[in-house]
């Protein structure tokens, strides 16, 4: 469904996924709701009467417990981490309508009334199951709360659903030696009676629903697949202790974090709905002429695509427009990397980049489509001067210097009427592109439209014509068309560069209307021009990567989304201490590693013989200055195979980093083999 050419106004609500509340922003959360910032700031900026809400994802056992080792409540954490998200998203210029969070009245009022009305339709089923429980923190245990050994490869401290070293997928009861991530008591088996809502019912409807259009086919396909193995009841119900909503007439039953999630998209919404006046139900009545659409990423598909459009069906609600879901994002062609700084988070971006950069950047390669992402950062940085600030901005810089100085910021008339045309009948084009999310495509477009208009001022040549007597109204032509040019190009860019929008009609002294693109500025003063985005250096995005290296990752929640960054980890019982044997080594030989920044080989002798260990302390040592002096290593870490080659053991070390990295003279009193732990 597109509707770039009418002028009709539409009556549209957008939503992202809801950010869930126990850790920071980051670039991978970010591609989402610029994406959907900049398809919403265009249908404003066409004029439809569209509204743009969110909310945090605010309950659950992992905002639970982390509250609790915080020595918080969980409300208090969620209030701090709404403002920290909505700071986030504000600094990359993210303009919700409203932001609000899921532990809501209005919330807690919709949860209730689909599930009475799922119950009153006969789509609730209520059973016995049987659980993992921790006896000592005396709760139900998700399986990501579970760790063991793999039952399949014999790897330790594996989760309780599937082996990170093998892949391997299992239940909790075929670990080996299970014990709570939470506790690390050992597991019990327990029953509890649970609820569950009946999807199968459901699959004719989805059947007909995932092939009506509201979908992108890569997605439907999947949906197929699923549909046609045939689907399982949803359990939406959880044992106390939980932080969330109690089910109405169910004490000690909370809904599962992931049925009241999409119902605050409603929450959120009837939130602005009062405050500003807004008719909630002509947004979502079954029969409505209003537009919805939901931007997701493609892991959380089965939520939005499946049980929501099946609790809305049931519970008398009009189901989405469409759903729009996207792909994830890598950097430098690979998974976003604590130790190669390439986990940045929102904060860390903004302290170094302009945040108009990664729009730009993310607008350039995305489509319509759910392919991933890579943020390479080199042809990021190579972009972003390339186009914005050698190509569009050049144009004003360019051409406003003479106007200034020559005509006291006065344009004339624009002569060059076929290119002028040229450029507002691209509009059209570069609208529908917007309309059906193909960024990329319309960042194309408007570069060989800034192409063009650079390749007119080269031609003219306003800098020759300026010097030669005689020909004032010509260069003052030559300029008013270079920034009538300049006009439209950020009238189309708008969306994506807002602050730079804004810049430029200030400026400019005009507005960027894309419905009125065809007036041109004639006879028009100008503001004299200031520098409107400067070059990204290699040096800011080296700072930051570098900076990103010191951010701790995240703890694993029970809400299947990324979620990150308790500052300090989980705390472990002294019985898993105990497991570590630190040996006093002596560094028999140390050596470079050839392709390595960092890393030294070592070989130690821990006198049960020699161990082959690569240590990145290469920043403190040159290998003549290590061999004879002793180090502790961990003799009982798994040997790890590297690229350079097998390390049998980590070497432990003290000290800020860099240059200051400290290890044992060989006058310590200490003997290779002598065991510390």
């Amino acid at each position: 469904m597109t509707h770039a050419s009418s002028l009709k106004q539409r009556d549209i609500l957008v939503t992202s996924a809801l950010p869930y509340a126990n850790g920071p922003i980051h670039l991978g959360h970010l591609l989402e709701y610029i994406q959907t910032d900049i398809w919403v700031r265009y249908q404003k900026l066409r004029g439809h009467n569209c509204h743009y809400v969110c909310a945090d994802d605010a309950h659950g056992t992992a905002i639970m417990l982390r509250a609790e080792r915080e020595g918080i409540s969980s409300e208090e954490l969620i209030a701090r981490i709404n403002q920290e998200h909505q700071e986030d998203f504000s600094g990359f210029h993210i303009r919700f309508d409203n932001y609000y969070t899921t532990h809501s009245e209005e919330n807690r009022t919709f949860s209730s009334y689909i599930y009475k009305q799922l119950q009153e339709n006969g789509h609730i089923a209520t059973r016995k199951i049987t659980q993992a429980f921790d006896p000592e923190k005396n709760m139900f245990l998700a399986d990501r709360f579970i760790k063991g050994t793999c039952p399949k490869c014999k790897t330790e401290d594996q989760y309780g659903d599937n082996c990170e070293a093998c892949g391997a997928t299992y239940t909790p009861a075929e670990l080996i030696n299970p014990r709570s991530a939470v506790s690390g008591a050992t597991p019990i088996e327990k029953e509890s009676e649970h609820y569950f809502f009946r999807l199968p019912e459901f699959s004719d409807f989805l059947k007909a629903w995932t092939r009506s259009g509201t979908l992108q086919p890569q997605v439907a396909n999947k949906l197929a697949e699923w549909l046609d193995a045939g689907l399982q009841e949803w359990d939406i119900s959880r044992d106390a202790p939980y932080f969330g909503f109690e089910i109405p007439d169910a004490p000690g039953k909370y809904f599962y974090v992931w049925l009241d999630a999409p119902i605050g998209y409603l929450a959120s919404f009837k939130n602005l709905c009062d405050r500003e006046g807004i008719d909630f139900h002509h947004f979502w009545k079954p029969d409505s002429t209003a537009e919805v659409y939901h931007f997701i990423g493609k892991d959380i598909i089965n939520f939005h695509a499946l049980f929501w459009p099946s609790m809305l069906h049931s519970a008398g609600y009009r189901t989405p427009s469409a759903i729009y879901a996207h792909g994830f994002v890598t950097v430098n062609g690979k998974k976003m990397s604590k130790s190669r700084g390439t986990f940045i988070m929102a904060r860390t971006y903004l302290d170094h980049l302009n945040p108009e950069y990664l729009r730009y950047y993310f607008a350039a390669k995305l489509t319509g489509g759910v392919d991933d992402m890579d943020l390479n950062l080199e042809d990021f940085a190579f972009r972003v001067n390339s186009d914005l600030v050698g190509k569009v901005v050049n144009i004003a810089s360019r051409s406003a210097g003479f106007i200034t100085k020559r005509f006291d910021g006065q344009l004339s008339h624009v002569t060059e009427n076929e290119l002028m045309k040229t450029f507002v009948a691209a509009g059209d084009e570069i609208a529908e592109l917007y309309e059906t999310r193909e960024f990329g495509r319309a960042m194309r477009r408007i570069m060989e439209l800034a192409d063009t208009a650079n390749q007119y001022v080269n031609d003219e040549q306003p800098w020759v014509i300026a010097k030669q007597e005689g020909q004032d109204d010509k260069l003052q032509a030559i300029c008013t068309n270079a920034l009538n040019m300049f006009h439209l190009l950020m009238t189309y860019l708008a969306p994506v560069l807002p602050k730079t929008a804004e810049a430029s009609e200030a400026f400019l002294n005009a507005s960027l209307d894309w419905n009125n693109r065809a007036t041109r500025l004639e006879n028009h003063s100008i503001q004299k021009f200031s520098p409107l985005m400067s070059r990204v250096e290699m040096p800011q995005i080296d700072q930051m990567l570098e900076a990103s290296r010191d951010e701790m990752p995240a703890a694993v929640g029970d809400k299947p989304v990324e979620t990150h960054a308790d500052p300090i980890a989980d705390e472990i019982e002294f019985s898993d201490f105990a497991k570590v044997d630190l040996r006093v080594a002596e560094i028999v030989k140390a050596e470079h590693v050839e392709g390595a920044d960092k890393l030294l080989r070592l070989t130690l002798n821990i006198g049960e013989g020699e161990r082959n260990v690569f240590a990145g302390i290469k920043s403190a040592y040159t290998p003549e200055q290590l061999q004879g002096r002793l180090t502790v290593m961990v003799a009982n870490l798994k040997p790890r195979k590297m690229k350079f080659g097998l390390s049998e053991g980590m070497v432990l070390a003290a000290g800020p980093g860099g240059k200051d990295i400290f290890i044992l003279s060989p006058d310590s009193g200490a003997t290779p083999g002598m065991r510390i732990m």
